[in-house]
């Protein structure tokens, strides 16, 4: 596997990942949109509807016989712009309030008035909201006439019956046909927009905080480039039967199975690596199934293979293969049988010794002397020497019995093991000075959009008859 850049987050994102994350988190991005227009949809129908109506006046000067059009236009569009904010002031307001005889005050009106001037006229135009539409044309049209009336006052000079500027109205209040808020189609259509906007970034920040193992990038960071041997694909009958032993030839499982031997081979070229710790950063990962299933699958080779039940804790393998565990690893360890008088035959070929009796000390017992003369006559009498081990990141068994193999398989699970469990785990074996070999990927999805690129650090990405011809050719040359 190749070096890579231990933060993923420093090289950016690039459009297949947004793809991606549209693709595995498109659940939160339609409840987020749901969620905005369920809210659009609850704001629209408490909303009170409001009805607005409007009016426009002209502004213009008084005409004499020797006055200049043109000056008189640059006057009236100077005054407008003062006019409109009158309209908005409390004068208007109080008049009309009189006017209408209002049980509201003048400041309450004057914040519901608005006005603007028309860009270059001299055309004002005033529009006021009501929750009554008849209501609404009713004060927009008395704040046209009293804004007449009040403008004719201003620009009336004493000693003159005639205003200097006048305003007339030249569109009268009409009654609105209908609300001008709230409006649904357009707060669908903006909630639509949100929420599409807010469950996507919501997906990514997920994404971005989310530190499960996922593809073959996270593993490297994770271990540091260990190679991946393995990539077990997630299969739904695996649930009841965890062993390949009932599978056809030529079944998906097995063949992954065949890959992840064919891995260890490369990893194993001068047949001096023997014992092997197979283990996990947490439980339920599926590490003693696959132990079970790659001895079996060695052991289809013909080499001669021994799976030790290591887990002197919780031990499951014998529960696999349907064995008894009574006699074992404790019941050797202490002197009571030989190597030999434990060992029971496994259906699928290979040899098991059982955990024995669980001891209350197995820490103590994993690192004695006897289990270093016991792992020593296993890889005189056996090809291959696989060990069911606890998990790395509770107890330190798997990490003892590391230090006395010959390297640890690590085994991850897909999406649910984080990458901070398993740097954890690999510092666990660091600390003691044992070899991680490489991972093996459980619970993979099939799909080949999915971010699972698992590569294979010694393996090569064949079709499938060209594998299996290729992998009969490894097999046959690793046999003695």
């Amino acid at each position: 596997m190749s070096s890579r850049t231990p933060d993923r987050q420093a090289e950016g994102m690039e459009l297949q990942d947004y793809a991606r994350i549209i693709r595995d988190r498109w659940l939160v991005i339609a409840m987020t949109t749901v969620v905005a227009i369920g809210v659009a949809l609850l704001l629209t129908a408490s909303a009170t509807p409001m009805y607005k109506s409007s009016a426009r006046l002209f502004v213009s000067t008084a005409q004499s016989g020797n006055s200049d059009p043109y000056q008189g236009g640059l006057f009236s569009q100077q005054r407008v712009k003062s006019y409109a904010n009158l309209l908005t002031g409390e004068e208007i307001s109080r008049r009309v309030v009189e006017k209408l005889n209002l049980n509201e005050s003048p400041r309450s009106l004057a914040s519901r008035i608005s006005a603007s001037v028309e860009p270059d006229t001299v055309v004002l135009s005033i529009s006021i909201a009501d929750t009554s539409s008849e209501r609404a044309r009713q004060l927009t049209q008395a704040t046209a006439q009293v804004f007449v009336t009040y403008v004719a006052e201003l620009e009336t000079t004493p000693g003159k019956s005639t205003p200097a500027v006048k305003a007339s109205i030249v569109d009268r209040a009409t009654t609105p046909a209908g609300p001008f808020t709230p409006q649904p189609m357009r707060n669908l259509a903006l909630a639509l927009i949100l929420g599409l906007l807010a469950g996507g970034g919501l997906a990514v920040l997920r994404d971005t905080l989310d530190n499960r193992v996922r593809s073959e990038d996270d593993l490297a960071e994770a271990t540091n480039d260990a190679p991946v041997l393995g990539n077990i694909h997630f299969d739904k009958s695996a649930v009841k039967s965890p062993l390949i032993s009932g599978l056809g030839t030529h079944a998906p499982r097995v063949e992954a199975f065949r890959m992840l031997r064919t891995n260890l081979q490369f990893i194993n070229v001068d047949g001096r690596n023997k014992v092997f710790v197979v283990t996990s950063a947490l439980p339920a990962e599926g590490k003693s199934s696959t132990t079970c299933n790659i001895a079996q699958t060695i052991a289809a080779t013909g080499q001669h293979v021994l799976l030790i039940e290591g887990d002197l804790r919780r031990p499951s393998v014998t529960g696999y293969l349907g064995l008894e565990n009574t006699v074992g690893v404790t019941t050797v360890l202490v002197g009571k049988v030989s190597l030999d008088q434990a060992i029971q035959q496994a259906a699928g070929g290979f040899d098991l010794l059982a955990s024995g009796r669980i001891p209350p000390n197995p820490a103590e017992l994993l690192q004695s002397g006897a289990m270093r003369r016991l792992l020593d006559e296993a890889r005189a009498q056996y090809d291959v020497v696989l060990i069911d081990a606890p998990p790395l990141l509770p107890v330190t068994d798997a990490a003892l019995l590391a230090a006395e193999s010959d390297g640890a398989l690590l085994v991850v699970k897909h999406n649910s093991t984080t990458r901070d469990q398993v740097a954890n785990a690999v510092a666990r074996l660091e600390s003691v000075g044992a070899r991680l070999l490489g991972t093996i990927v459980t619970m993979s999805p099939h799909s080949k959009r999915a971010k699972s690129g698992y590569g294979y650090g010694y393996g090569y990405g064949y079709e499938p008859e060209v594998g299996r011809a290729r992998a009969t050719e490894l097999d046959g040359a690793a046999q003695p």
